[in-house]
Order: structure tokens, then sequence, then C-alpha cells
């Protein structure tokens, strides 16, 4: 291979890096203004307004207000938790996925949008239920929590929808969208609160 043909490799190499670094994945939270095909025109919660586009396999997740006494062993739940002193997490919110979505986030990580707090996705194994809360077993592939639910953590059911249930006023959050060097953003997943909830 000739000089010329390395030097044009490796600078087609470099764009590529450059366009990959360019995408910036984001959180969105807000409210839905309008929707026009595959576009939703978002009122953020800070106030301002952007354009995501639906990807052509785009997730569409409802998110519907539940209750502990639904969740069973076996399950595959995810709970956003402040770790303990004594290595238990204290759930803020409780997630059961629909079972086609089994496997999702499988482990125990940080949860970047809330400082010092974590994520923990995994099925459900004991549970014991106490006169200030119930405290779940949640087991991954490397490991188990315990996850100590009290009686206010909100719990949600994850459901597969569609479309039709994005609608102007509904509350949305949109999971790993990509912002492109073109300042498009682009949403391959968008959890919608049903019935008026506002999912976090």
């Amino acid at each position: 291979m000739g000089l010329k043909s390395r030097v044009l490799i490796a600078a087609a190499l470099l764009a590529t890096v450059g366009v990959a670094s360019a995408q910036q994945t984001m959180r969105v939270r807000g409210t839905i203004e309008k929707v026009d095909g595959d576009k939703l025109v978002v009122k953020q919660d800070g106030g301002a307004e952007l354009t995501l586009t639906l990807t052509g396999n785009a997730r569409l997740v409802a998110v519907v207000k539940a209750n502990l006494a639904e969740i069973k062993s076996g399950d595959f739940v995810g709970s956003a938790a402040m770790p303990q002193a004594d290595g238990s997490q204290k759930a803020l919110e409780v997630h059961i996925f629909a079972e086609s979505m089994r496997g999702t986030g499988e482990g125990h990580q940080p949860y970047k949008p809330i400082p010092n707090s974590t994520m923990t996705n995994g099925t459900v194994g004991d549970m014991v239920t106490a006169t200030s809360g119930n405290t779940l077993t949640v087991k991954y592939k490397d490991g188990e929590k315990k996850i100590v639910v009290g009686p206010d953590v909100p719990v949600v059911r994850y459901v597969i929808t569609d479309r039709g249930e994005l609608k102007p006023g509904a509350h949305i959050v949109a999971l790993n969208a990509v912002k492109k060097p073109d300042g498009s953003i682009d949403a391959p997943r968008i959890n919608v609160g049903r019935n008026g909830w506002v999912p976090k």
C-alpha cells in the first residue's frame, strides 16, 4: 500500500471518529407541545423547546401508575435508589418492566440524573414485608442488592405502546437521545406517562 493510500485511509478514520465524538447522548424530559409525523416538539421542564425525531425502530413505552402489591418473585424490575450505610439501597422509584423488556440495563451502576444515586435492574427474588415498607432482593448477573421500598415510593409499570400515545400534553422522557452534528436530535426510545403520569 502506497503512502498516499495510507494517508487517505487515516484521514477517513479521523473523520469518522470526529463525527462520532460530535454526537452527544442526552436525556430529554418534558411535555409534548406538537406532533408532526416523526417529529415531536417538546417543552422541557426548564421551559426551552426542542424537536425530537423518532428513529424508525423507536421503542415507545407507556409508564403506568402501579403499586408494590403487583410485584412478584421472578418479575424483572429496576430501581433508582440511594445507597445506605448497611449496603442496602433506599428506593426512589421502582419500575416493573414489560416481559419483552427483560434484561434491559441489567446490573447495578450509578444513576447519572440524580447525584450519588444508583440504578439496579434485575430479577426479583425474596420479598420481605415490614411496617415501614418492603425489601426486595433484586438479582442480576454479577450479584444482588436489597432494595428498601418505603410506603411513599412511586411504583410504575412499563407497557409497550405505539405512537397513538404521543399526544400534545403528554409527559415524556426521551432516553439515550442522540444530538447529531447538525443539531438535530434522534430519539430511539420514549417513555410516555399514561393518564397524566409524569415519568422520571
